[in-house]
């Protein structure tokens, strides 16, 4: 079904480039593709024509833990990343915030209670993809598979297949299930999908100046992880990411080849969990690569529309913490501050979300 990818339907994908902080910024932010973790901007979303107005589905209790996340002051941003920069002083009001990521289980409490389709299970109106064979119109999403070789690390169709009826039931595609995947997060969710559940379970999407500054819990600027400086702890992995030579060979010196079930590593200083790799998560915020250079220093939410240079056309919202095909020769952008974006209608396997709730 590769097929699909070529034929202007195919998932853009968040990039995930290397540091470059020495070119000017602009000229680096539209060459920032030297490494990409989802699939590369310039190919139009799979999904361009099935966006729905988010109706509301009621309201729901999702019963996973909070921690209340006292306001207060940080520097946002990082000099590592050209669309992390300037690093600013940012001030955030308190908010409570998931634990972990919404799991499975969650979001299957979620669909049962309101018959919600998501995005990947949609189906395709011939009529909007004019000149497409309509036996390749199917439902479905985009999955990594790990290949037997690769041709250096441009090409990501390598590694990225659209998947007939791949979904957050069968992350992987049908012969995948949850069985056994109930805590570990949901996935293949798009931008409104994950919209669509905040609001029945009466919460929202965090902010990126909030997902930050929860993610630093007050550590120190210059940190390159968001523990601390070095990648392991006595010899131990403090998160999901991967580890071999990506992307056909991976050791899963962590312990694990996707996913991984939430708490499976230690909680940050504020006690939340999976703030760096397993899946990348949802922001409220638009992405646009210069919005550092004019972002308010109190409780921003984001410029009011999108723009990627390196996919002009696409609306695409800000995602954080990396996932577990995050690594340092291919995508850096688990690392402390990094910023992550994605087309809102584009899920994967590796790209899943939590909540936050206002302090009223």
């Amino acid at each position: 079904m590769r097929l699909l990818l070529y034929a202007s339907i195919a998932v853009s994908f968040t990039s995930c480039g290397t540091s470059n902080s020495t070119d000017k910024q602009n000229s680096a932010i539209a060459n920032d593709s030297v490494a990409v973790c989802h699939m590369s901007s310039n190919i139009p979303s799979r999904f361009t024509a099935v966006s729905r107005e988010v109706k509301k589905l009621g309201n729901g209790v999702d019963e996973g833990d909070m921690i209340l996340i006292e306001g207060g002051v940080f520097k946002m941003g990082t000099t590592n990343f050209p669309d992390a920069q300037p690093v600013h002083e940012v001030e955030v009001r308190s908010f409570y915030m998931d634990v972990h990521e919404v799991t499975n289980a969650q979001f299957e409490k979620f669909v049962k209670a309101t018959g919600y389709v998501t995005v990947a299970e949609r189906p395709l109106d011939p009529k909007e993809f004019p000149g497409v064979d309509p036996s390749l119109l199917v439902p479905g999403s985009a999955v990594f598979t790990s290949p037997e070789g690769v041709q250096g690390l441009q090409d990501h169709l390598q590694w990225w297949e659209y998947v007939p009826d791949a979904n957050w039931r069968h992350p992987e595609g049908p012969g995948s299930s949850l069985v056994g995947r109930e805590n570990h997060p949901v996935t293949q969710v798009a931008y409104e999908d994950a919209i669509a559940y905040a609001e029945w379970a009466g919460k929202r999407l965090p902010t990126e100046a909030e997902w930050e500054y929860a993610a630093k819990a007050g550590k120190h600027q210059n940190e390159t992880y968001y523990w601390g400086d070095e990648k392991l702890e006595e010899g131990k992995w403090l998160a999901n990411i991967y580890q071999g030579e990506f992307p056909s060979r991976n050791t899963k010196e962590d312990g694990f080849d996707g996913t991984a079930p939430v708490k499976s590593f230690p909680a940050n200083a504020f006690g939340l969990y999976d703030m760096e790799g397993n899946v990348w998560e949802w922001c409220l915020d638009y992405y646009r690569p210069d919005y550092y250079e004019s972002s308010p220093k109190s409780n921003p939410i984001g410029p009011s529309s999108s723009y990627d240079p390196q996919e002009p056309g696409a609306e695409k919202r800000v995602q954080r913490g990396g996932s577990f095909l995050c690594n340092d020769a291919y995508c850096e952008r688990y690392k402390a501050g990094a910023r992550g974006k994605g087309e809102v209608n584009s899920p994967t396997n590796n790209v899943g979300f939590r909540c936050v709730k206002d302090v009223r």
